[in-house]
């Protein structure tokens, strides 16, 4: 049994074994196999459920005349796998439609395509032959085949890499949360508004891009929850970054500057943590008025505003209506969690009429993707003069209960979560309780979800971040409800993702970063720097054996960072401020604790050694924490061949606490720190303009 469930489950791409990053070997168990597997649509309950699923894999693949889609790399040639009845017509006429409205044709005799390989199909032998095709431009075509039978195949040929700045700087920039951005004029989170005037201050001083946390769409009936690596949507943005004062209805409309409370959003401002309950219900109440002025003050269909309006609902399509949908549905139901919800709306295709009063509320959650999209505009606007711009970022997957899953169910393994397996970070290993999607499914769709995520967030960006990009390769799985030890290594199609990747890169002239930290499979930076993906270092990682990496040592293909969200700003690292919270939290114990000290004490004399040998600080067993300090190690970073510097404004800003403690969820103010100064602050401390004075200074003209 063991040998034919171990069969099966290669054959779906479940690894069944794999070594974790200190080099152990697990085996995937046969209860996770078989719920994986069932989970992919092959049942494995049983011995004989295995052998018949088995058979049925088998079978597919010589059902299959033609693939879904055929990716292939620009100036290659074309090779078309085709799966024909030995028996069948002695010719195959072809006709190629390209993106551009160009067309091609041609036609050949079956018996000149080479046999490469016999199988079976409902019983008849069926016989593998290629067709060659001469090499097309990149683009999006299709391919129709007649040949016993009609058949069409996606075809999508790509440039060889990923788009890359011209000539050859290296360039500099800060990443930040946006919620925790502070201002004159902020309604107590950081908005699109604060994002434009971050984008200008840092390109006066030199910077070249603005990295922020992803804005994906939260839950707006549970704000609190705010982990934007949980999200609702992938493909639209947090209505709460919204300026509500920014948008023209708000100018218009007496009735809606009438319901902001001065003296609350004063109070809500002064706040050094987020409370999202109170900023979604101050920002929405307004945001409802304004939706309603819009309604009645530019409902004629000749208005310019409301033709605007309707391009933009044109131009996002049924993803947006789905998604305005799913929000109005969790409002009449009283919750996001639409398996909660009646039979009947628990799936796009089910869903009865709406009333006008409905229709008018989908129609509210559209407007809000609409304000989002022009403020976020305007924002990566004030970057144009920026070589790189505004640097969004992509989660890796999102909430079971999301509208993402809801809209598009097929797509998604639903009985699954992601994770991580047990590494040095977490010993129990990870659940992240996002749901994956279906590899097997997004290739029989012809990746048409992929490129509707890449081109949503590359849109208004000169780079995108993808985390966990490793994913792209392999994703951790775990049974729902399981624990993250019973999870497996579930393989994805890597080459046409980082093909399709390149080829949207390229279009948008948006470079990729890929977040490739953790258990990284052998030679999968080797792939991603061949495919120009810039890969992720951070200082606190750079290290070999008894020492810090010099910066000339880096590899030039990256994107370098003292830290990421998940860990200790430059200052709660020097201070061990980190240590000292997990200790307060109980996640470090003990011998666990004090192991923990004796190893920063080490790792800060390391990094001290580093900065000496690079004349950045005179020798020292130990230093206090200081500003100069930070300036040294930001120099240290800046020197490197790295075609990207990524500086923390946390560490510009001198902050002691991290953005969020991995862990943890209510016991710490994950995703809700600002920061200590305003933006108008910090525009005129001397201290920070010295500090990226001096980044700019290493990284060079």
């Amino acid at each position: 049994m063991n040998d034919v469930l171990n069969r099966l489950a290669a054959a779906a791409e479940i690894e069944t074994r794999y070594w974790d990053i200190q080099g152990r070997l697990h085996e995937t168990s046969p209860e996770t196999m078989r719920h994986l597997l069932a989970s992919l649509g092959y049942p494995a309950a049983t011995e004989a459920e295995s052998g018949a699923s088995l058979a049925l894999q088998e079978e597919e693949i010589w059902r299959e005349t033609l693939p879904p889609v055929v990716v292939t790399r620009q100036e290659q040639e074309i090779v078309v796998p085709l799966r024909l009845p030995a028996v069948g017509g002695a010719h195959l006429r072809w006709q190629l439609e390209l993106e551009s409205g160009a067309h091609a044709s041609g036609e050949i005799a079956i018996g000149d395509l080479a046999i490469e390989a016999r199988g079976v199909c409902n019983g008849a032998e069926t016989h593998l032959r290629r067709l060659r095709l001469p090499a097309q431009p990149c683009g999006y075509h299709r391919l129709h085949i007649e040949a016993c039978g009609n058949f069409t195949v996606d075809l999508i040929i790509t440039p060889p890499s990923c788009y890359l700045p011209p000539g050859g700087h290296r360039y500099w920039g800060i990443a930040t949360q946006l919620y925790g951005l502070r201002s004159q004029n902020d309604w107590g989170i950081g908005d699109f508004t604060d994002l434009r005037s971050l984008m200008e201050w840092a390109g006066i001083n030199g910077g070249a891009a603005i990295g922020i946390n992803p804005l994906h769409a939260l839950f707006l009936d549970t704000p609190q929850d705010a982990s934007p690596y949980s999200p609702n949507s992938r493909l639209f943005l947090n209505p709460l970054y919204l300026d509500v004062t920014a948008i023209l209805d708000f100018a218009e409309s007496p009735e809606a500057r009438g319901l902001v409370e001065p003296g609350h959003v004063r109070m809500t401002r002064m706040g050094e943590i987020i409370d999202y309950p109170d900023v979604a219900a101050a920002k929405l109440v307004v945001l409802e008025r304004l939706w309603a002025h819009f309604c009645a003050a530019h409902g004629n269909d000749s208005d310019a505003r409301r033709q605007q309006f309707r391009e933009f609902v044109a131009r996002r399509g049924r993803d947006l209506h789905h998604f305005a949908t799913f929000q109005t549905l969790s409002e009449r139901f009283g919750t996001h969690e639409w398996s909660r919800w009646p039979q009947t709306s628990r799936k796009p295709d089910t869903l009865e009429m709406f009333s006008p009063e409905q229709t008018t509320r989908i129609g509210y959650f559209k407007y809000l993707q609409w304000q989002c999209e022009i403020q976020l505009s305007a924002a990566a606007a004030a970057g144009k003069s920026m070589p790189i711009g505004l640097y969004n970022d992509l989660a890796v997957s999102v909430a079971a209960a999301s509208s993402d899953h809801w809209a598009n169910q097929e797509l998604f393994l639903s009985r699954t979560r992601v994770g991580a397996p047990p590494d040095p970070f977490n010993e129990n290993g990870q659940e992240w309780g996002v749901v994956p999607l279906s590899p097997r499914q997004l290739r029989a769709t012809g990746y048409a979800h992929f490129i509707a995520l890449l081109r949503a967030n590359m849109r208004h960006g000169g780079a995108l971040r993808i985390d966990h990009v490793m994913g792209w390769e392999r994703l951790f799985i775990i049974p729902a409800g399981a624990p993250p030890s019973e999870g497996a290594y579930l393989r994805f199609p890597l080459d046409d993702l980082l093909a399709i990747a390149a080829l949207e890169s390229q279009r948008s002239r948006c470079l990729l970063v890929g977040e490739d930290l953790g258990t990284v499979p052998a030679g999968f930076r080797e792939r991603m720097a061949a495919a120009g993906l810039l890969s992720c270092r951070i200082l606190y990682f750079e290290r070999d054996s008894d020492r810090f990496r010099l910066p000339r040592e880096m590899p030039q293909s990256a994107a370098v960072s003292v830290a990421t969200h998940d860990l200790a700003t430059l200052r709660g690292y020097w201070t061990a401020e980190d240590i000292s919270v997990k200790a307060r939290l109980g996640i470090l114990t003990g011998d666990f604790e004090r192991q923990a000290r004796d190893e920063r004490s080490r790792d800060k004399h390391l990094l001290l050694q580093a900065l000496a040998e690079e004349g950045l600080c005179p020798p020292a067993h130990d230093a206090p924490w200081t500003p100069q300090l930070a300036d040294a190690i930001h120099a240290y970073l800046a020197r490197s061949p790295a075609l990207l510097f990524m500086v923390q404004l946390d560490d510009l800003t001198n902050e002691a606490h991290q953005a969020n403690m991995p862990g943890t969820i209510m016991d710490y103010p994950n995703w809700r720190r600002r920061f200590n100064q305003t933006l108008e602050e910090m525009a005129t401390n001397p201290v920070l303009t010295q500090s990226m004075a001096i980044i700019a200074h290493e990284r060079g003209p």
